[in-house]
């Protein structure tokens, strides 16, 4: 078995979702970083899938690993505003280039994968090209992301305080308007009705039953699910179309909470038949009022990403879904046509994102019967020795 993810990793990108945005203005809800990578992520989704739908070839790696680099660059530099580190990057370039060697000194301890660690060391300090297609999306989901919560926070603050904000923010996307993705959600057409479905993710609070610090939305618990998927699928050694439709399944498998709302496991659990029942009523709201908004270009992928979303599955041959083990996703449903997907690894990074949120309260002092409990239900679903997928979790669900 592969050892879990290695927890001083795992609680500093944790990290993400205790740094506040835009904590110079009035804040209609929190928002945070973690969130902020999230909806990017999903951006860069989007727009990714409509490109290839017409022709162009993405690096879906490089969106990936892209996101959540930066990510990990906006942890360790916490709150330096974008302008400021734009000046500093185009008047002090020399300097700029030391934070970033700074930024990578502040994992050397923390990633023991040093195949990544030097990845991210490249992502930061190499060259980039500022005309290569992946590059361009990440871009305009970053820019698009941070417009969208502007036009949030114009509800609650003065217009002066956003003038120079939108101006700049509106002169970026320009850049991108090429990318027909892009086109379709700022003209508010069908991908910006499905974006709007998505940021109801944004708004609402995971253990809404119990104080909790940090507080986590359901799409930032997506994003850090879609994180330990990616990090557990590389101890693996998965290739990259697994890593792919982990990491993806991992960001979307909360989607049918976007129109159904959260429903806690013990409701859940409630009776014997409720969670067929929930499940049977989600996948109908899904169909009538997700799936209409989706394009064409990922709807069924998406469909597919969230429906069994916490089994081990594959297509087969006559385009079927099936239900499969650890071992034949590797072997007779190993090629890329067969999209096959672990979900029972999503299903654990899920319980480790679960984990860490009840913990990571505890420690800070805010208890309560419903964090013990979850904690605990958690622990006992991970003896010492069990294998999930060939990942040992036991390692990781510290029980002091």
């Amino acid at each position: 078995m592969v050892a879990a993810v290695d927890k001083l990793f795992v609680l500093k990108i944790f990290e993400g979702f205790s740094i506040e945005r835009w904590n110079d203005l009035v804040r209609p809800f929190e928002l945070t970083e973690m969130d902020k990578t999230a909806e990017k992520t999903v951006l860069a989704y989007i727009i990714g899938k409509i490109e290839e739908s017409r022709g162009a070839k993405v690096d879906w790696d490089r969106i990936i690993y892209g996101s959540f680099f930066d990510l990990l660059r906006k942890i360790a530099l916490c709150d330096i505003k974008a302008p400021v580190q734009r000046m500093i990057q185009e008047e002090y370039p020399e300097e700029f280039l030391k934070l970033n060697e700074w930024v990578i000194e502040q994992y050397r301890d923390c990633i023991p994968d040093t195949d990544l660690l030097a990845e991210f060391t490249e992502y930061l300090l190499g060259p980039a090209n500022r005309e290569d297609l992946t590059w361009r999306i990440l871009r305009a989901s970053h820019k698009f992301a941070t417009l969208r919560e502007v036009e949030m926070l114009r509800l609650v603050n003065e217009p002066f305080r956003l003038i120079e904000i939108e101006r700049g923010l509106n002169e970026d996307i320009g850049q991108f308007l090429d990318l027909r993705g892009l086109q379709l959600l700022v003209t508010k057409q069908q991908p910006y009705s499905f974006l709007m479905q998505i940021e109801r993710l944004r708004f609402q609070t995971r253990w809404n039953q119990t104080p909790r610090v940090p507080k986590t939305s359901v799409l930032g618990h997506s994003y850090f699910v879609a994180a330990m998927s990616l990090l557990m699928s590389r101890s693996l050694g998965l290739d990259c179309t697994r890593r792919y439709n982990n990491f993806f399944s991992g960001l979307f498998h909360d989607l049918p909470e976007a129109v159904t709302r959260d429903i806690i496991s013990p409701v859940k659990q409630a009776t014997r038949q409720l969670p067929h029942v929930v499940k049977e009523i989600e996948d109908r709201i899904v169909r009538e009022e997700l799936t209409p908004v989706m394009d064409a270009s990922f709807k069924d992928e998406l469909l597919y990403f969230t429906n069994e979303e916490f089994e081990n599955r594959a297509l087969d041959r006559h385009g079927k879904v099936i239900k499969t083990d650890f071992q034949s996703l590797g072997t007779l449903y190993a090629d890329k046509k067969h999209c096959p997907v672990d979900g029972k690894l999503v299903r654990l990074a899920d319980h480790i994102a679960a984990f860490v949120e009840a913990d990571s309260s505890i420690r800070h002092g805010i208890t309560s019967a419903h964090l013990r409990e979850g904690k605990k239900n958690i622990l006992s679903l991970y003896p010492e020795g069990c294998s999930i997928n060939g990942i040992d979790p036991s390692s990781f669900f510290w029980r002091d």
